[in-house]
């Protein structure tokens, strides 16, 4: 008689990850303008504060709202080690998982070109460059370091490494035609001056390169790892207020680390800067730590069910925010209403009907077990 084999237990579904991603894109499914309308109309000194973090910051600088795309990548990497478990229980394993991650990497590549209007065949003022293309290639590229070395310290070593490579491009070199001295500026820096060398198509958003451009995929691929990495710790056997207590004291001291490289290296979301990578990582861990220590480690998770819709289907609403015209059907059921009170007080209607209306389709996509998965 043949003895079977047991397989590993699967690691449990992290429902704090899946909220804190709801959470993050939670705030561009018309949130932010609900809090820029509100902040308008109370008056209130912290809703006014919370409206003005709900803007990108043009340059040097940080937003709350600069935020919800490391944070997205962040998350991304503490899922891969959950599913790396997973996937290597597979009959040929590892080779199943290096598909994988390859796939996803230039799928997400693929779909940010299109949701550039990439279908138009403009080629000429296609987009290349684009949130999902950076989310993509990053964690593929940290999952390949992930899988190719054995320990967290191996891991460390790269994301340091990578951070510190970067700031040395920035010191060794700066564009050479535009005539600007100054190495951190628009006109100025290396990593816009490759974009407008080497990328086709046309270039968003600032004139002078790419918000999502080439060389800034270095950190973000720190990014990703840092991820991988708080993922890696996640799955250990440590206590969960022991994990807590790593991530706090992580997130306290990358963010330590971000604000003194400031100093010398700027908090820069679209050079994607070495201390900005520290500072929202920082954000990134603090974020999840209160999320996992909330539900689950005390168990209260009643609370996240509104994000946990949202974050089960992340890639669906981001591709519909794009493709569905939403303030058709918004204007159908809240428009008569809206048109009720005095123009913000009508404004803030249809913002809250605009979030509500994405967070219904989503909920049915919930309860019919419908999940874009890339």
């Amino acid at each position: 008689m043949e003895q079977q084999t047991k397989k590993k237990p699967e690691p449990e579904r992290l429902r704090s990850l899946d909220a804190l991603r709801g959470f993050d894109m939670f705030w561009i499914m018309g949130a932010e303008e609900v809090f820029i309308l509100l902040g308008s109309i109370t008056g209130y000194p912290v809703l006014q504060w919370w409206a003005g973090q709900m803007t990108h910051v043009e340059w040097h600088g940080f937003h709350a709202y600069d935020m919800i795309f490391p944070l997205f990548l962040f998350i991304a990497g503490v899922s891969f080690p959950f599913s790396v478990a997973k996937r290597m229980q597979a009959e040929d394993g590892r080779r199943t998982l290096f598909r994988h991650i390859f796939k996803r990497g230039f799928l997400l590549l693929l779909i940010g070109i299109i949701y550039n209007n990439g279908i138009s065949f403009d080629f000429e003022n296609i987009r290349y460059a684009s949130v999902l293309g950076r989310i993509g290639m990053a964690w593929m590229f940290a999952a390949l370091i992930f899988m190719h070395t054995r320990s967290w310290k191996s891991r460390m070593i790269w994301f340091w490494g990578l951070l510190l490579a970067y700031w040395m491009l920035f010191l060794l070199f700066r564009a050479p035609d535009l005539g600007d001295p100054d190495r951190y500026s628009m006109q100025g820096n290396i990593v816009s001056y490759i974009d407008r060398l080497l990328l086709p198509g046309s270039l968003c958003c600032f004139g002078f390169g790419e918000n999502e451009g080439l060389l800034a995929l270095i950190p973000a691929i720190g990014t990703g790892l840092l991820g991988m990495l708080t993922g890696e710790l996640l799955m250990t056997n440590r206590k969960q207020m022991q994990k807590v207590r790593w991530m706090v004291a992580g997130g306290i001291l990358l963010m330590i680390a971000g604000k003194l490289w400031d100093l010398i290296f700027p908090i820069n979301k679209i050079l994607w800067s070495s201390s900005f990578v520290c500072w929202v990582g920082g954000l990134s861990l603090l974020l999840l730590a209160l999320f996992y220590l909330i539900i689950d480690v005390w168990k209260k998770r009643r609370w996240a069910f509104f994000f946990v819709v949202i974050g089960m289907n992340p890639i669906t609403i981001y591709l519909a925010n794009r493709i569905i015209r939403w303030n058709h059907a918004n204007e159908f059921f809240f428009g008569g209403i809206a048109a009720l009170y005095p123009e913000n007080g009508g404004a803030l209607v249809l913002a809250i009907g605009y979030v509500a209306i994405g967070w219904l389709f989503l909920y049915f996509l919930y309860k019919k077990k419908i999940f874009l998965k890339v």
